[in-house]
C-alpha cells in the first residue's frame, strides 16, 4: 500500500490515510480482569463467584470456562459450562489461563 493512499470517511466527510482508516475500523480488543487480550478459543478462570440469572446456579470462582468465543462488544464473551449452555460472561470478571 502507498503512503499517498486515502480514503473517504463518509461520517466525517474528511480524506483519511488508509492507515488511519484501517486504525479507525479496527475491532476494539476484549481483554480481562489483569488487562490481557482475549482470543477466540482461550481458556479463562473466573475470578469472583457469580449467580447466573434464569439457571438458579452459581459459578464458583476459580471455575475453568473452556473455549470463549468473542462478541461484538469486546466487554462480553460467549461461552460454554458443563451445566449451562449460551453462557455470554463480562471480561472484568475473567482472568486468561
Amino acid at each position: 500500500m502507498a503512503d499517498d493512499d486515502y480514503v473517504y470517511d463518509e461520517a466525517t466527510g474528511e480524506w483519511l490515510s488508509a492507515a488511519e482508516a484501517a486504525a479507525k475500523n479496527a475491532k476494539p480488543e476484549a481483554r480481562d480482569a489483569s488487562g490481557n487480550v482475549l482470543a477466540d478459543g482461550d481458556s479463562v478462570v473466573l475470578v469472583k463467584d457469580l449467580k447466573v440469572k434464569g439457571a438458579g446456579q452459581t459459578l464458583k470462582q476459580g471455575t475453568v470456562i473452556r473455549s470463549i468465543r468473542l462478541t461484538d462488544n469486546p466487554e462480553e464473551i460467549d461461552c460454554r459450562h458443563d451445566a449451562i449452555k449460551g453462557l455470554v460472561l463480562r471480561t472484568e470478571f475473567v482472568r486468561k489461563r
